[in-house]
């Protein structure tokens, strides 16, 4: 009986790790799951973020930004569709804004950096508040 429990409670852990790999309706890319693996929600999420706190957004596949804030503040954005290139090296990302925040829905477009060509675009989603896990957690 035990070791049912154990199985049952392995199944229910590696579906939820299914889950919470994916982006959307897209499977997550195994590169975006390990990079997302250093870090756990907080369960807070933002619609809105001052351009002033934001330090870069890390593309980490064409679905999931990594927005890396002042300080230690990171944050999880799954855009809405495809942003075609934005994981590709020698591509930028950049955005036009009306006022200093960056928000949800707000476009993001793709450029190619050699051809200084546009290459894709999406929407943003909401900030997802991460929190880096200790790599002494990590290793557990």
């Amino acid at each position: 009986m035990k070791q049912n429990l154990f199985i049952l409670a392995g199944a229910a852990i590696g579906l939820s790790a299914c889950v919470s790999a994916q982006a959307g309706d897209q499977e997550m890319s195994e590169e975006a799951a390990l990079e997302l693996a250093k870090y756990e929600a907080t369960g807070e999420t933002r619609t809105c973020l001052s351009t002033t706190q934001i330090r870069s957004i890390d593309p980490i596949d064409d679905y999931t930004f990594l927005v890396r804030g002042t300080g230690r503040d990171v944050y999880l954005n799954k855009v809405s569709g495809k942003c075609s290139g934005a994981s590709r090296s020698g591509n930028r990302l950049q955005y036009r804004i009306s006022s200093n925040q960056l928000c949800r829905n707000e476009i993001i477009t793709v450029v190619d950096n050699t051809l200084n060509m546009t290459v894709g675009s999406c929407g943003l989603g909401s900030f997802e508040e991460l929190q880096e896990i200790p790599e002494d957690d990590a290793a557990e």
